[in-house]
């Protein structure tokens, strides 16, 4: 053999050898698709915890992006070791609360006007709010040609996602603090509030039955791209700019049983909305990568990238404006005065953050004595 192949074939032989090692060390340099894998096997070989398995509710909204980034790059997973992750997901609120109350579900992202009904219907004693995840990404789009000031949406018709939900009842105290009149169960008055499902809405604005919506991300921004007009940013209506839009939820049950589990998931959270905050495109790509999963389609580029600007990951569940959002449906005739003390539960949540180093979440004297 000429002494240019051996040495050729040597340096193969090496290049093999060593790519094993250089995969492992790929492996190990954090979340992405790589990391994935290797958490995988970590959840296989990782210890158990207390349940065997722990079932994960949350929207396919991008609102709720901290669950999808944190189940698409394995970071749930990862942290529960050998206790598997089961996902379902929801389009609103009350199917979500519905399958907390049955068992179907152990923990689940949510925003807040479905864990205040769920809490006060139940007369506190189903779940608790154990961390915040997302706020902001909320927008009343509306169509130019119809409406070109503020003062235009009176006589004209806006969808909102569903009767008492989130973003229905802040349409709704937006509408009030504007000195008119609208019906909270029909929807009628000076304004026309028409319920309408997140995934039609769009193909609604497009045919001209609704004149804008009050929505969160991504729907906003889907209007946006078929023409719609930004006329207000919810954010802008808060102190700071910020309020709550989605919540992490817990079955008292399954806190009370398994603690470690809940302890778990939310150094999930806390650990992905850290990724998303420092690997912000990564994340807006991994998370349009679970909606195509999820739904069959990712978003566009020109709807994600107008969507993903207008939401702030936090961990702090912004208790003081949970409050706000109560009253809010209390003034709009959805919601008789709840007594909220022991909605939250931040012990778990605040041992996350102290290993972090950071500081302590507030709930704002809602949390359990």
């Amino acid at each position: 053999m000429p002494a240019t192949t051996r040495t050729t074939l040597r340096r193969g032989l090496a290049a093999a050898a060593a790519l094993p090692l250089l995969i492992g060390a790929l492996a190990s340099c954090g979340y992405g698709s790589q990391a994935k894998n290797d958490q995988k096997k970590v959840a296989a070989e990782g210890e158990k915890l207390s349940a065997d398995s722990v079932r994960l509710g949350y929207f396919p909204n991008l609102t709720h992006a901290t669950a999808l980034v944190g189940d698409q790059e394995g970071i749930f997973q990862k942290e529960l070791g050998g206790t598997q992750l089961k996902v379902s997901t929801f389009n609103a609120g009350p199917s979500e609360i519905e399958a907390l109350n049955a068992g179907s579900i152990d923990i689940g992202f949510i925003g807040p006007s479905p864990a205040i009904n769920g809490y006060t219907k139940s007369k506190g004693t189903n779940l608790r709010i154990v961390a915040g995840s997302a706020s902001g990404g909320v927008k009343l789009v509306v169509n130019p040609e119809k409406i070109k000031s503020l003062d235009d949406v009176k006589g004209k018709r806006i969808a909102t996602p569903q009767l008492g939900n989130t973003q229905d009842v802040a349409f709704l105290n937006w509408v009030s603090e504007k000195g008119w009149k609208v019906d909270s169960q029909s929807g009628k008055g000076d304004v026309s509030v028409l319920r309408t499902d997140n995934k039609i809405t769009p193909d609604a604005y497009k045919s001209g039955s609704i004149d804008g919506a009050w929505v969160p991300e991504p729907t906003a921004s889907k209007l946006v791209s078929q023409g719609g007009k930004v006329l207000l940013d919810e954010s802008d209506l808060w102190p700071g700019k910020q309020f709550v839009i989605t919540n992490v939820i817990v079955s008292q049950k399954f806190l009370a049983e398994h603690p470690d589990v809940v302890e778990a998931v939310l150094r999930g959270s806390v650990k992905t909305n850290a990724w998303i905050t420092a690997n912000s495109d990564r994340a807006k790509a991994s998370a349009n990568a679970k909606l195509k999963e999820l739904t069959g389609k990712p978003l566009g580029d020109k709807v994600i990238d107008g969507a993903w600007p207008s939401i702030r990951f936090t961990d702090d569940p912004l208790a003081a404006t949970l409050q706000a959002q109560a009253d809010h449906a209390v003034k709009a005739g959805l919601l008789k005065e709840p007594d909220l003390v022991g909605i939250y539960e931040l012990k778990p949540l605040n041992k996350v953050l102290k290993a972090e180093g950071r500081p302590e979440a507030s709930d704002a004297g809602l949390g359990v004595k």
